[in-house]
Parts: C-alpha cells; sequence; structure tokens
C-alpha cells in the first residue's frame, strides 16, 4: 500500500510539472512571437518565398551539391532579379501614373459631366424628362458632387502612394530581415522541416498531410489566385495601353487587385470604363475594351486556374472570396495571402479529420 501511494505521488508531481512546463512553453512561446511580430510580415512572405522557389533551390543544389549556402544565395538573387525588381518598378511607375491621372482629375480634363450630356442628349424626350423627374439629374450639381468626392479620395491616394513608394527604414529593415530569413529557409528547409515534424504533438501521418497540404496549399494560392491575378492585370494594362487609355499600369494594377476577389473581379474596372468610352463617344474603343474584358481577361481565369494550381488544394469561389476579405479586414495587406491560406488549412484539417472518423 505505501509503494502504491509512492507510486501515485511521484506520478501527480511529474503530471504537475509537466503541466507547468507546457505553459511556461506557451507563455514562452506566445512571448516570443510578441517580440517578432514587428517582423510577421517578413517572416510570412520569406516562408512562402522559400516553398515557392524551392525546387529552383534544389535544382541549384544538384548543380552545387557540396556548396549549400552558394545554392541558397543564388536563389535568393534569382528572387531579387524576378520578384523584388520588378515589384519595386511597378509601384514607381504607378506612383507617377497615379500623380498624373490625379492632376487630369482635379484640372476636369476627366470628368463624367460631358458624356452624361452626350447620354441625356441621345435620349428621347419623354425618356430626358422621366430621367429628369425620376433622378433627378443635374449635370452641374453632379459635377460638383463628383469633384467634391474624388478630389479628396485623388489627394488621399496619391499621399498613400507615395508613402508606399518611399523607402523607409521600417521597409528597408523588412526588406532586408525577408531576404536574410530566406536564405536561412532555403539552405536549412531540411533540418526545419524534421524538427517541425517532431515538434507537432500530431500522429506521424497526420503530420505529414498536413505539412504536405500547407505545401500545396502555399503553392496553389500563389499560383491559382496571385499569379492568376497577375495575368489578368496585365492583360488589361495591355489592352488600356493599346488602346491609348489614361495610366494603363494604374489600371492594370486595380485590376489585378480586385482579381483576387471571385465573381466580379476585374470587370469592376473594364466594364464602367468600356461603357464610359461607348456614351463620351469613343464606340469603337469602348467595344474593343468590353470585349475584350469579356472573352480574354475574364476567360483567363477559366483557363489558367485549373493549368497553374494542378493538383494542388482548390476552394469553392465562395470561400476564396470570404477568405480573401476577412484576411485584408484582418491583416491588412498580408491577409489576400493569409486569408485563403487559413481557408485552406481549414478544409485539409477537417478532411483528415473526417478521414481518420470513416476508419474508426
Amino acid at each position: 500500500m505505501l509503494g502504491e501511494e509512492r507510486l501515485k505521488g511521484r506520478r501527480h508531481v511529474r503530471t504537475s510539472e509537466d503541466r507547468s512546463f507546457l505553459v511556461l512553453l506557451a507563455a514562452i512561446s506566445v512571448a516570443f512571437g510578441w517580440v517578432l511580430w514587428p517582423f510577421s510580415g517578413a517572416v510570412l512572405w520569406a516562408t512562402l518565398l522559400a516553398i515557392i522557389f524551392a525546387p529552383l533551390y534544389r535544382r541549384c543544389l544538384e548543380a552545387l551539391p557540396e556548396w549549400r549556402n552558394l545554392a541558397a544565395l543564388s536563389t535568393v538573387v534569382v528572387v531579387v532579379v524576378m520578384v523584388l525588381i520588378p515589384v519595386g518598378v511597378v509601384i514607381a511607375s504607378l506612383v507617377e501614373q497615379g500623380g498624373e491621372l490625379y492632376q487630369r482629375v482635379q484640372t476636369g480634363e476627366i470628368g463624367l459631366a460631358h458624356p452624361l450630356q452626350q447620354l441625356k442628349s441621345a435620349l428621347p424626350d419623354w425618356a430626358a424628362s422621366v430621367s429628369d423627374r425620376l433622378a433627378g439629374i443635374d449635370l452641374s450639381a453632379l459635377k460638383e458632387r463628383l469633384s467634391s468626392l474624388v478630389v479628396p479620395a485623388g489627394q488621399q491616394l496619391a499621399g498613400h502612394a507615395i508613402n508606399i513608394g518611399q523607402l523607409t527604414v521600417e521597409f528597408v529593415a523588412s526588406l532586408l530581415v525577408m531576404l536574410y530569413l530566406l536564405f536561412f529557409f532555403l539552405r536549412d528547409s531540411d533540418e526545419l522541416n524534421v524538427r517541425i515534424r517532431d515538434a507537432l504533438p500530431l500522429r506521424a501521418s497526420h503530420t505529414a498531410q498536413i505539412l504536405d497540404a500547407f505545401t500545396l496549399s502555399v503553392r496553389g494560392t500563389i499560383k491559382g489566385i496571385i499569379l492568376v491575378a497577375l495575368i489578368q492585370g496585365a492583360l488589361g494594362g495591355l489592352i488600356f495601353w493599346l488602346l491609348g487609355l489614361t495610366a494603363p499600369l494604374l489600371a492594370g494594377a486595380l485590376m489585378a487587385l480586385l482579381s483576387l476577389l471571385p465573381v466580379l473581379g476585374s470587370a469592376l474596372v473594364w466594364v464602367p470604363v468600356g461603357l464610359y468610352l461607348l456614351v463620351a463617344g469613343a464606340v469603337t474603343k469602348g467595344i474593343i475594351l468590353l470585349a475584350f474584358g469579356t472573352f480574354v481577361i475574364g476567360l483567363a481565369d477559366n483557363f489558367l486556374r485549373p493549368v497553374l494550381v494542378g493538383q494542388s488544394i482548390r476552394m469553392p469561389s465562395y470561400i476564396v472570396l470570404l477568405a480573401t476579405l476577412g484576411g485584408l479586414a484582418t491583416f491588412g495587406a498580408n491577409g489576400f495571402v493569409i486569408g485563403p491560406l487559413v481557408a485552406a488549412m481549414f478544409l485539409t484539417t477537417w478532411h483528415i479529420f473526417v478521414g481518420a472518423k470513416a476508419q474508426q
């Protein structure tokens, strides 16, 4: 009896010690995450880029089997040349074109008064009178209202664009941290993968499934959402440039951003602009833009997404929409990646749970 009581007492002590250690582990982990939070964006993008460019790193490592540092450094240089430099050039051009567009709106060179006047004059007398009575159209008042809305919005947008374009100390520090982490994430990817698998308190089979699904989710999110959005934005900017429209790069960037949202997406840009051109008298340009948007930009998603995503996790469009909007609202600009990624992992873990339950 005495031996059993001592054994129970030792087990109780060990259980209390284990619980205390788990509490300490959780507290230290939270504190460490809090310390790293200012660079959370750098850690996020270093992780994503390491996963995306891991195949390239492996090819470099095959060519340089005894030079892991050189292989990782070469991959980082490729990332800088292929990703960071083009993004910097695009941002600088966006700032320039955004300022030009704001000036043209402020000076009245671009406005809706003339197209609305043309549309009103094209209507029959009875339709024009009905529209005046029902909608209370007053072109001068409408122009003033639009100016009062557009000009302050343009000032704020231009201010934000300038702030984004400036290389602040915080931005430079985050960029350097991201590149620094990317180098080590690539070089030590195998060791980090083993440590993560050993640290997760899950079954080995579940851990392997979750980590594999995370990798597929990252690549599927980048390819199926971001890359398709960039392609749609590039197509939109190209047609704007070919038609000689204002700020083609800015329009393309806006279409790429809106393409992240399913259903309407980039149509929120090219449809109003196409209708504006029709009403303004540029019928040919309006028809070309609407046709190109419908049959090229609009269908690019349907053809490109299955090819680019491949066997990666596919989500219903409504989940992508909610996850993207929720991610943007919660995490800011990084949310357009975090939201769909969290949604993909949510579906994956529930798929594993349902499959394990069915096997019981």
